[in-house]
């Protein structure tokens, strides 16, 4: 009952923030981080409404699939992905959040050629520049999104980042605005593929309503939905090998 009640206050507060700023609820997509759940509480949440799940780990990916516990949902992969690891993921996924190279790009790209379909993809942009953190420039974005052109097996849907964590309300916003200008400033230039480049992935629980109000069409909730996860190395008993 708890999961079902936080689904629906995430979507109250996802609703409220689009009124505020002018939006309609139905532009923002509520992806559910599923990070560390397991298959009993991603079905559990699918059953209480959430439709896009999102998951960070290719092991746990795999698992899920496996078990059939996204059925119902669609699924994003959100996590940082290693090219040795691209074949597990393209082809499974609806949607890429993490691609920030071109030796990943083009991973991506060999794979869905090699299955015959065309791989949706985001890319990753570390906004503020920090060193812990994967993604790429928004320069070498903007190199990357003209590089997609050229590559028919993968489709640019958008941009996703990863801000600093956020300390008080509000402290994101700039990070935010700066990716909605270079979200904008890339579609202008993408004249071949402005209609499939359509999504904004950013905004996590502590400042998905900040990123609603500079534009995100995608947030990325998994604390306010899950609640706390469990401490790192606390074994799973869902894996499946």
């Amino acid at each position: 009952m708890e999961l079902a009640q936080n689904i629906q206050a995430v979507r109250a507060k996802i609703a409220q923030a689009a009124a505020d700023a002018g939006r309609t609820p139905g532009e923002i997509t509520l992806c559910a981080a599923t990070k560390v759940q397991t298959d009993e509480t991603i079905r559990a949440a699918i059953a209480a409404g959430v439709q896009v799940c999102g998951e960070n780990r290719v092991q746990e990916l795999t698992a899920h699939l496996e078990a059939g516990a996204y059925e119902g949902a669609r699924v994003h992969f959100i996590g940082h992905l290693q090219t040795n690891k691209v074949k597990q993921v393209v082809g499974k996924v609806e949607l890429i959040h993490s691609v920030d190279s071109e030796r990943l790009l083009r991973a991506i790209h060999s794979q869905a050629e090699k299955l015959g379909i065309v791989q949706d993809i985001l890319l990753e942009v570390n906004i503020a520049g920090e060193e812990s953190k994967g993604g790429c420039s928004p320069q070498e974005a903007e190199e990357l999104a003209r590089l997609t052109a050229q590559l028919p097996h993968v489709r640019l849907r958008g941009l996703m980042a990863i801000p600093p964590v956020s300390l008080e309300i509000g402290s994101n916003r700039p990070y935010f605005q700066a990716m909605r200008q270079l979200f904008v400033d890339i579609k202008e230039k993408m004249s071949d593929n402005q209609a499939s480049i359509d999504c904004l992935s950013m905004g996590m629980s502590g400042d998905y309503a900040d990123a609603i109000a500079e534009g995100s069409t995608l947030v990325r909730v998994g604390t306010a939905l899950f609640g706390p996860r469990p401490p790192m190395g606390t074994p799973r008993t869902d894996i499946h090998k």
